[in-house]
Formats: structure tokens, C-alpha cells, sequence
């Protein structure tokens, strides 16, 4: 018997084995496909969870840039930055303050160009260390400079870091200690000598006392013991006024309104601006604050200061009295400040630094003593004063005085009592 013959073309069964290839490589590539969609969307993922690290870490250093910037621009020390070029590319406000400058005149100058136009060159080669030496700015501040270098976290050098410290309230305050100190050794010396000179001066005036009787038929010779007896008080009373000086009584503090104690020194002062070419002028505030303090002490401080300022303006001019109550924050005590300025002929600035001396005087006739005793009661006050002057220009005497807490809670408690008195006797 003969075997069939297939009549099945033989290019049928290759299409076939090609579709079957074709299906497997296609399953292969839809197997692939689907590995990679998800690789991809795992990488999505990563890349979106790396972005959101990406995004907060950019608003963390931006947030710390704007902290560092803020804590910059709230230094009392001047800070300038310059890049390796020597190019200044930063700066703080104090900076300008101190300099007097804005910042476009600092940014983009070459560093040392820019401190020697300051007149801030530095010839010593002690930096980085700070200068040893207060320098003086235009704006008049006393300042000392330092240079460091900043480096990277490698340690690589990236450029110029100035500071300028502001010394100029520290070099005050250390003016004040020192004349703190010289004027309690003096005073020291000053009463005990006062007191061996006051013993056998009244002696003299018994003696010529007892004379002045026994002569009171002779007027001629009288009239001499009558000088005697002048003289006598003449220096009792300058003596009296040492022993204010070097011991003032403590002051017995009150509430005194400001404007009161102004008027009664002008009428106790009276006398000299009347024989003067010069006119007063009182700036208070709107509302004058009231002032805690010994309202006799604080008349003879205000007279003197007013007495020395018609004195430094032979030629007339305008003493002006103004008073306001200041304060740096909310925080801080209060304080009053008491100004008298005048339009003199100003203080030398060689004299600034001992015109509190006992003694000392730029005047023929005086006796040097009304300064010092302005000193002597307004420390007695725990107050201070603060004199700026300006040779033919003038001089401004600041008395600053600390208001104290308690006592401003007694008067506001005094305040609220009154007022309601004054609604039980209306309601009444």
C-alpha cells in the first residue's frame, strides 16, 4: 500500500514557526515592557522622593541663610567680606552706620583701596589680631579692626572677613570711671582740707566779731573788721560749697513735674540773664514727664548748667532747656533727659576731659566748683551727664536721669487712686 503524500504546502509550516517566534518575542517584549514600567515608575518614585528631600532641604538653607542674614544685619559690629579677588561683596547695616556710607559705595570696591579711603589703613602686621589702637571714623565713632580669613570646610581659603568693633560707648564709659575715680581721690583731699581750713576760720570771725564791738567808736577801723568778717564768709561759703561737692546730702527723692523745676531754676537764675544778651527757650515734650528726684538738688544742678551756659556766650545768643523721657525698648527703665544748650564759644577739646575737675576753670573769676557740684549731685541721683561741644558753635549739657520702677508703680497707683476719688465724688 502505498503512504500518502501531504499535500500542505511546506512554506505554511515556516509562517507558522514565524508566528510562533513572533508570539514568544513578544511575550518576551511585553515581559520586559511591564520590568521596565516598573522600574520606571520606581524610579519616579525615587526621583520624586529625592526632589521633595531636594525642595525642603532648599527652603531649610534657605531658611537658615535668611536666619544668618537677619543675625547679620542685627550686629552691632560692622562686617565686610571680601572674595579672593580683594572685591568687597558683603556687608552689614552697622557697616554703613559706622562709615556714614551706604552700601553701594562699599560693594564691589577693592578691600584695602576702600579702608584707606576711610582713613582705616592699618600699618602694624599684627592682624588677624584686632588693632591695639582706637580708630576714628568720619561719622566720629571709635572703632577697632580685625581681619581673619574665611576657608571653606576643606580649609581652602575663599576670602576676607573685616570686623569693626564699636568701642565708642565703652570708651565713655570707661571716661566716666576714670573720672569717677580721680574726682573721689580729690574729693577726699578737697573736704579734709576744707574741714582743717573751716576750724580755725571761725576763730577769725569770733575774733572779729569780738573786735567790731570793742571798735564801735572808731568807724574807721570798724570798717576793716567789717572786711575781716566779709572775707570770712566769702570763703565759708566757697568752703560750703566743697563740702556739697565731696559729700552731698542724699537725696530725698519726691515726684517733682519737670516743667516746675524748670521755672523755679529760671527765676532762681534770674538775676544773671537779666544782665545778659541772651534769650531762654524751654522744649518740653507734649505731655512733660514727671521726675523722681530731690526737687532742691535737681534746682541747683539745672541753675548752675544755666549760669555756665549765659557765662560761655559773652556775646548774647539762646540757652535752650529741654526735657523727655526715653526709653530702648519696652524692657528698659525709663529715663529723663534734662538738656541745656547754649550758642557759645564751645569747649576745647583738651578741656572736655576735666571740666568736672574741682578748680578747674577757663574763667578769670571763677571758682570751678559749679561743674563739679552738677557731677557730685547727679551721681548722688545714679544719673549721669553726657556734654557734646563744638569750638563757636555751642555746647549741649544732658543730664540723664533713671526713673525708678517703684516709684513709677507708686505713682501710677497714686494716679488711679485720685481717679477714683473723683468717680465717688461725682457718683456721690
Amino acid at each position: 500500500m502505498d503512504q500518502a503524500v501531504s499535500t500542505e504546502p511546506v512554506g505554511a509550516e515556516l509562517l507558522r514557526e514565524a508566528f510562533r517566534s513572533f508570539g514568544t518575542a513578544t511575550a518576551a517584549l511585553e515581559q520586559s515592557y511591564r520590568a521596565l514600567q516598573d522600574k520606571v515608575e520606581q524610579l519616579d518614585l525615587e526621583l520624586s522622593d529625592r526632589n521633595e528631600a531636594l525642595r525642603l532641604n532648599l527652603l531649610k538653607n534657605e531658611a537658615v541663610c535668611g536666619e544668618l542674614q537677619a543675625i547679620l544685619e542685627s550686629l552691632s559690629t560692622g562686617v565686610l567680606v571680601a572674595d579672593q579677588q580683594g572685591k568687597i561683596h558683603r556687608c552689614n547695616r552697622a557697616t554703613t552706620v559706622l562709615l556714614g556710607i551706604g552700601p553701594e559705595k562699599i560693594l564691589g570696591h577693592e578691600l584695602q583701596s576702600f579702608l584707606e579711603e576711610q582713613g582705616l589703613e592699618v600699618h602694624q602686621p599684627s592682624w588677624p589680631c584686632p588693632t591695639d589702637y582706637p580708630l576714628v571714623t568720619k561719622t566720629g565713632a571709635l572703632i577697632t579692626m580685625s581681619r581673619t580669613l574665611a576657608h571653606r570646610d576643606g580649609g581652602q581659603a575663599v576670602g576676607t572677613v573685616i570686623l569693626l568693633h564699636d568701642i565708642t560707648d565703652l570708651h565713655r564709659l570707661e571716661e566716666r570711671l576714670h573720672r569717677r575715680d580721680r574726682l573721689a581721690s580729690m574729693g577726699e583731699m578737697v573736704g579734709r582740707i576744707a574741714h582743717e581750713i573751716r576750724n580755725p576760720l571761725g576763730s577769725v570771725e569770733l575774733f572779729a566779731s569780738m573786735l567790731r564791738q570793742d571798735l564801735e567808736q572808731d568807724p574807721t577801723l570798724r570798717s576793716y573788721t567789717e572786711h575781716i568778717s566779709f572775707a570770712v564768709q566769702a570763703m565759708d561759703r566757697l568752703l560750703s560749697n566743697l563740702l556739697t561737692y565731696t559729700r552731698p546730702a542724699k537725696p530725698k527723692k519726691a515726684w517733682h513735674a519737670v516743667d516746675g523745676l524748670v521755672s523755679d531754676s529760671l527765676t532762681l537764675a534770674a538775676h544773671a540773664l537779666n544782665r545778659s544778651r541772651v534769650t531762654m527757650a524751654v522744649d518740653l515734650d507734649k505731655a512733660p514727664p514727671n521726675l523722681w528726684c530731690d526737687g532742691m538738688q535737681m534746682r541747683q544742678v539745672l541753675v548752675n548748667l544755666i549760669l555756665n551756659a549765659v557765662e560761655a556766650m559773652p556775646d548774647g545768643g539762646c540757652v535752650t532747656i529741654s526735657a523727655s523721657e526715653q526709653r530702648r525698648s519696652l524692657q528698659d527703665q525709663p529715663v529723663v533727659h534734662l538738656a541745656v544748650r547754649d550758642t557759645g564759644i564751645g569747649i576745647e577739646p583738651a578741656h572736655l576731659s576735666r571740666m568736672f575737675d574741682p578748680f578747674f576753670t577757663t574763667r578769670e573769676d571763677g571758682t570751678g566748683l559749679g561743674l563739679a557740684i552738677v557731677h557730685a549731685l547727679v551721681e548722688g541721683h545714679e544719673g549721669r551727664v553726657d556734654v557734646e561741644s563744638e569750638l563757636n558753635r555751642g555746647t549741649i549739657v544732658t543730664i540723664v536721669l533713671p526713673q525708678d520702677n517703684r516709684a513709677l508703680s507708686l505713682q501710677a497707683r497714686r494716679r488711679m487712686r485720685r481717679a477714683d476719688e473723683r468717680q465717688e465724688s461725682r457718683t456721690c
